[in-house]
């Protein structure tokens, strides 16, 4: 009797409860981080971009077949854009179909003739500036998701400074007020790169400290800062380094080309080390890819 009185208050229990509205059932954090499945990523920290940076985003883009969109939304704040000027920096590269491409508003970049270029597009490239300025104009519109489309036909997507940051899913600097404000008024970043916070000028600037700020807060994502005349180049859970300085890693764990045994080493939530030209991470595992 009283196993039967049991499994009736069960019954009730689970009888109230399919009343209930269902709801997703989500891990409270995701550590999951790598770039898109297809196509290439370009996130260079700024400064200027040299000849081995924009010959890579070039190649990938097709070369003399190439169809480019420039966004040069971070850097707008009038709607007054120098086309010329903005094309003859790419047209000096070899590119010569080129399509300059602004918004401030998701309302414009969720029409039809406005993402038009887009899907015929080869390549992105993001213009520096102020980052939160692409979340305004692009997050979450049809032209966002023509982007995602570009990658899927092996396209490639760049971007420098802001345009780095912004291809991350957290949005470092995104504070419409100030850019030393870490974690501001805009922090969802275009996604292109998941679970991961992307820094840029770090060492020229000596931000090498700042991304901590976020990571405290943020315990589940990836810390990447990158240095002027630097990039990443983001294939699938794998990136590769190129250019003149250093990308820096966040991710609570240390690496030498020396070993670590003999060194002493801060606590796990304050180390960062640095990588060179040529050296390769594994985003998913993060971990340097020993050569």
């Amino acid at each position: 009797m009283k196993y039967f009185k049991m499994n009736r208050r069960i019954s009730i229990l689970f009888f109230f409860a399919s009343l209930l509205p269902l709801q997703p059932i989500l891990a409270q954090d995701n550590w999951d981080t790598q770039g898109y499945k297809n196509g290439t990523l370009i996130v260079i920290g700024g400064g200027k971009v040299g000849d081995e940076i924009m010959n890579e985003f070039y190649n990938l883009a097709g070369g003399t077949e190439a169809k480019l969109i420039v966004i040069p939304t971070a850097n707008v704040s009038n709607n007054q854009i120098d086309t010329l000027s903005l094309k003859a920096i790419f047209e000096k590269n070899g590119f010569t179909d080129i399509t300059i491409l602004h918004s401030n508003d998701t309302a414009q970049a969720n029409k039809e003739d406005f993402i038009q270029p887009i899907k015929e597009a080869t390549a992105i490239y993001f213009m520096g500036g102020r980052q939160w300025r692409i979340v305004d104009g692009f997050l979450n519109t049809k032209a966002h998701d023509e982007m995602f489309r570009l990658l899927d036909r092996g396209g490639v997507i760049a971007g420098s400074s802001a345009g780095a940051t912004i291809q991350g899913s957290y949005l470092a600097r995104g504070d419409s007020k100030n850019n030393q404000i870490m974690m501001g008024d805009h922090e969802v970043g275009l996604g292109f790169i998941s679970n991961i916070a992307i820094d840029q000028h770090v060492l020229v600037r000596n931000r090498q400290f700042d991304l901590f700020t976020i990571l405290e807060n943020k315990p589940e994502l990836l810390g990447v800062g990158i240095d002027e005349s630097t990039a990443i180049v983001v294939k699938g859970e794998l990136f590769e380094v190129i250019g003149k300085s250093y990308v820096l890693v966040y991710d609570t764990s240390f690496w030498s080309r020396e070993g670590a045994e003999l060194k002493k080493l801060p606590k796990k939530e304050a180390m960062f080390y640095f990588l060179r030209s040529g050296d390769q991470y594994n985003l998913k595992a993060r971990k340097v890819i020993a050569k």
